[in-house]
């Protein structure tokens, strides 16, 4: 099954499959797909592609900062119009105690918590319709948003890329093919999934 996964991952043409990465991760916060898929699983995807010849690494960063930044705009639109009602949202309704931590955080944190909440779940989905609902200076949430953009999309993608990269140079010395390569990777993936951080980041 898992062989399937992987064939079907790198069979995706490179267009087609920049596109999937971008519509995620532009909708993680702009339609709040955070909540059922994070964006880090398609970026990391993007990483291995690109360590595959299959796309330019310098490409899917690309891709991936603008979607990002551009996503994290609309979710902030979406905040301000809303305002104190996003909270009240049928997606958010069932997470009070975690929406009243990530608004206290905003408040204790202000830009910074845009650029920590990109490199957590929920506050990825989250943080830039709250920032909007805040009030907060547009042009202040972009410069902040662009830098967690930056910081997360190029440690996710060169994650993907240097992961493969590594893990291809030992399995060839050690004649393992590449599909096993692949699967490991897939597996890792699909592991940080279901393990990836719900908690808001504390303070240190």
């Amino acid at each position: 099954m898992l062989h399937q996964v992987v064939h079907t991952l790198l069979a995706v043409p490179p267009a087609l499959a920049l596109v999937i990465i971008g519509v995620l991760v532009f909708g993680e916060a702009a339609l709040f797909f955070g909540f059922v898929l994070p964006g880090e699983t398609a970026v990391l995807y993007g990483g291995v592609l690109a360590d595959a010849g299959k796309v330019s690494v310098v490409l899917v960063l690309a891709v991936v900062l603008v979607a990002a930044v551009v996503g994290d705009s609309i979710g902030f639109e979406v905040g301000r119009r809303l305002g104190p009602r996003l909270v009240r949202a049928p997606f958010l309704r069932n997470h009070p105690e975690r929406m009243e931590q990530a608004q206290a955080y905003l408040r204790k944190r202000g830009g910074r918590a845009v650029v920590a909440g990109r490199f957590t779940a929920f506050l990825r989905a989250v943080m830039p319709g709250l920032a909007g609902a805040s009030r907060m200076e547009y042009r202040r949430f972009l410069m902040f948003n662009a830098v967690g953009g930056v910081l997360w999309g190029s440690a996710c993608v060169l994650l993907g890329y240097f992961a493969a990269h590594s893990i291809g140079t030992i399995t060839h010395a050690l004649g393992i093919t590449s599909g096993v390569i692949v699967a490991v990777l897939a597996a890792g993936i699909v592991w940080a999934w279901h393990r990836r951080s719900r908690e808001i980041p504390h303070d240190g």
